[in-house]
């Protein structure tokens, strides 16, 4: 098996239990990670120990377990929430522990699977699962990260031998996750520039985002008087700071979910359960999807399961603003993989809102919250609409048209 430098390793664990989900003595750690990344996992757990873990619970996936699963599996069964399952759920949201995902998974990893089948699933068994979720969020720390695995990284690049395109996935994550030099003060410095550009971002006071690009993008939304940008580290209601995407790049809220009008095209391809689809886009009229724009049938098919898993599947829960002269996207690498696709140019995402970016959140009260027109659903699906050409006009609650975005990037 290819190894990568014991230092390195060793930096980007410490990374992640540190600043990633900011690991309190005495709290428990979940880490879900892929069976072949036990090599790095060591590392996480030495890190978490070290940073005074009560306890570390492993969950492992398997893309080839998954894989058979939809295939020979009764789509009934795999719908199930089974009590051992509840009962962890149960656990955690009692004692809380902050977790670390590791991907590194196959963006094909279900390519052969049934698209309705997927569907299925997850209109059952994701409302099971989202009574607990929303019961924890806003409560505990979590942070995701990337992990070369061999078919992502054949996938990214497929002209090399399996070590190369390895090494190649691994120098990118290097420099994305600014692990070179000191990478707690990177962080330090990246997340307190993002805060700032938030902070010009809220000071504007934005009601409504028109987006126009020469794909054919022409595209309106609105945002919410109580809602604001967010970037950077996270903080729990309880106080306590996290890294919650390791790489991040973003400025993101979420809009209100009955305004979206006009088309968007996606600018970049996007693994989603287990499929790769492309050249597709969405047409919204009061914020619903009305018609699935794809060049390739099985595709729109996939895109159109997604989008009716339930209620707020067709509606969006977020809109992210990211300069197209990202660090990712200066890669010139497309990675198969929305972790890091999501953090190369502007994104929005099909699905759940982030109620974290309504102002004051920790002191308003579940009804108070409610009465913002968010979105709510199981899913939550980032796809890339950022281009080079791209143009995002704001118009602000006192009536001023200001050019956020111009050719791709920052106009403020």
């Amino acid at each position: 098996m290819l190894k990568f430098n014991e230092e390195l390793l060793r930096k980007y664990a410490k990374l992640a239990v540190v600043r990633g989900v900011n690991l309190k003595k005495g709290q428990d750690l979940i880490i879900t990670a892929n069976v072949r990344d036990e090599y790095f996992v060591k590392y996480l757990l030495e890190e978490a120990y070290n940073a005074g873990a009560l306890h570390v619970r492993m969950e492992w996936y398997s893309d080839i377990y998954d894989s058979i699963r939809y295939k020979k599996e009764d789509k009934d069964s795999m719908a199930m929430l089974r009590s051992y399952e509840e009962e962890k759920l149960k656990y955690d949201l009692e004692n809380l522990p902050a977790r670390i995902y590791v991907e590194s998974s196959d963006p094909d990893s279900l390519g052969e699977a049934d698209p309705d089948k997927i569907a299925y699933i997850q209109k059952i068994r994701g409302p099971k699962v989202k009574k607990y979720r929303e019961k924890m969020d806003g409560h505990y720390q979590w942070s995701i990260i990337g992990l070369p695995g061999e078919a992502w990284a054949h996938k990214v690049f497929p002209d090399l031998e399996i070590d190369d395109a390895m090494n190649k996935l691994m120098e990118a994550i290097i420099h994305t996750a600014r692990l070179d030099g000191d990478p707690l003060e990177n962080w330090e410095l990246h997340s307190n520039n993002l805060h700032t550009k938030c902070k010009i971002l809220n000071d504007l006071n934005i009601k409504d985002l028109h987006y126009t690009s020469k794909n054919g993008t022409d595209f309106r939304i609105s945002l919410p008087k109580e809602m604001q940008f967010e970037g950077g580290s996270s903080n729990t209601i309880e106080g306590i700071k996290y890294e919650a995407n390791i790489p991040t790049e973003e400025c993101f809220t979420s809009p209100d979910k009955d305004s979206a009008n006009g088309v968007l095209y996606a600018t970049k391809p996007l693994s989603v359960n287990g499929n790769v689809v492309k050249d597709f886009g969405f047409k919204f009229k009061d914020g619903k999807v009305i018609e699935v724009l794809a060049k390739d049938d099985k595709d729109k098919k996939i895109l159109e399961n997604l989008i009716s898993v339930d209620n707020g599947a067709s509606h969006l829960g977020e809109v992210a603003l990211v300069p197209f002269d990202s660090p990712i996207n200066e890669t010139g690498i497309l990675f198969y993989n929305t972790l890091y696709d999501e953090n190369a140019c502007c994104h929005v995402a099909l699905g759940e809102s982030f109620v974290e970016c309504i102002r004051n959140y920790d002191k308003l009260n579940k009804d108070e919250i409610s009465k913002i027109n968010l979105n709510h659903s199981v899913i939550h699906v980032d796809f890339m609409i950022g281009s080079s050409d791209l143009k995002i006009e704001a118009i602000t609650y006192n009536g001023k048209n200001i050019t956020i975005f111009e050719n791709g990037t920052w106009a403020i």
